[in-house]
């Protein structure tokens, strides 16, 4: 009787150290190019961590596209960028079917790959496109599949969407809907460069020498780090905390804070719940903790919930911003 092969060793786990150094890493690697926007770097990352997709909002010339790109750079992924425009059609984004002819002359459907088939995908002011065009990316999003003539194609891991809009030119823009917003991961705000920034900025991109960047990851490893992510434990008490700030973005819950009450239409859905907890836990080994706390829920509300709460129009006829109704949440709410 023969005794069969030994099998090959197990590759040896991730450790919660592997991940914070090779997040560290890739967060260095990024600052070589863009200068300071350290909490934009830094929720993107928590976002492609976490196999979602982030909504980037800024006026035009904060390096939006530079971040992606240098992004998909350091992880050695594969990288496309889509120019919304009003003539933009769902086939310039999944592909289409094309009759090709072979050397014996045979017929026969071919599927051309669009772009969204890459690991890193710019969606570059989403909102200039109709509302089918931009329903055309809802499947990648969600499901990570395109449907195309009956056929499924898998999108390939991992597979990151990074959408950005202008609040400032209005005109002739398509606002998201509701249910297309709550398939971001995070909504993140870029914020302009302080003085000492931009002088760094000028000097790294007006000079002869360029910054660069080297591949400190690969697209294997960020799969790995994310379902490391997912094992991370919360406590009973941290969960019900994150329970209990969903709730509390409901206009009629019995103990919805007064200013929900006041100035919310409609509050974050359970999918905003799934992502504060995964952000939470990212946000965590980021840390060099292997346990959820309260402190990283609170740094993940905003990003999570300010595009998930939906204001009345007492709130815009009075200013208030969805970010002022999620820290009034934050207040309300207590640890227990």
């Amino acid at each position: 009787m023969t005794t069969p092969a030994p099998l090959p060793p197990a590759p040896p786990q991730l450790s919660p150290d592997d991940f914070r150094q090779r997040a560290q890493l890739i967060e260095a690697e990024v600052a070589n190019v863009i200068v300071g926007q350290r909490d934009l770097v830094r929720q993107v990352v928590v976002t492609l961590l976490a196999g979602g997709n982030a909504l980037l909002e800024g006026v035009p010339g904060l390096a939006k596209t530079t971040l992606v790109r240098t992004l998909a750079d350091v992880i050695d992924c594969s990288f496309s960028r889509i120019q919304f425009t009003p003539d933009l059609m769902p086939a310039d984004i999944i592909g289409t079917t094309l009759i090709s002819e072979d050397e014996q002359g045979r017929k026969a459907f071919r599927f051309e790959p669009g772009p969204i088939f890459a690991n890193m995908v710019l969606a570059d002011e989403i909102n200039r496109a109709t509302p089918k065009t931009q329903s055309a990316l809802l499947e990648a999003m969600q499901e990570r599949t395109v449907s195309v003539a009956k056929t499924i194609h898998q999108l390939d891991k991992p597979f990151f969407v990074l959408a950005t809009q202008n609040p400032l030119e209005m005109e002739g823009t398509y606002p998201l809907p509701e249910a297309q917003l709550d398939r971001f991961f995070f909504k993140v705000n870029v914020v302009f460069p302080t003085a000492a920034e931009l002088v760094e900025i000028a000097q790294r991109t007006t000079g002869a020498r360029r910054p660069q960047t080297r591949h400190v990851v690969n697209g294997a490893m960020i799969v790995e780090m994310q379902e490391l992510a997912r094992t991370v434990p919360i406590a009973s008490h941290v969960l019900s905390y994150a329970a209990r700030l969903i709730t509390a973005t409901h206009p009629g819950g019995k103990e919805t804070p007064a200013i929900t009450r006041q100035y919310v239409r409609y509050g974050a859905s359970p999918r905003g719940m799934q992502a504060l907890i995964l952000a939470g836990k990212i946000m965590a080994l980021l840390d060099g903790r292997f346990n959820v706390a309260f402190a990283d829920l609170k740094a993940a509300a905003l990003p999570t919930l300010r595009h998930r709460v939906v204001l009345n129009f007492e709130a815009q006829a009075e200013g208030v911003s969805s970010d002022e109704v999620v820290r009034g949440v934050l207040e309300a709410v207590k640890e227990e």
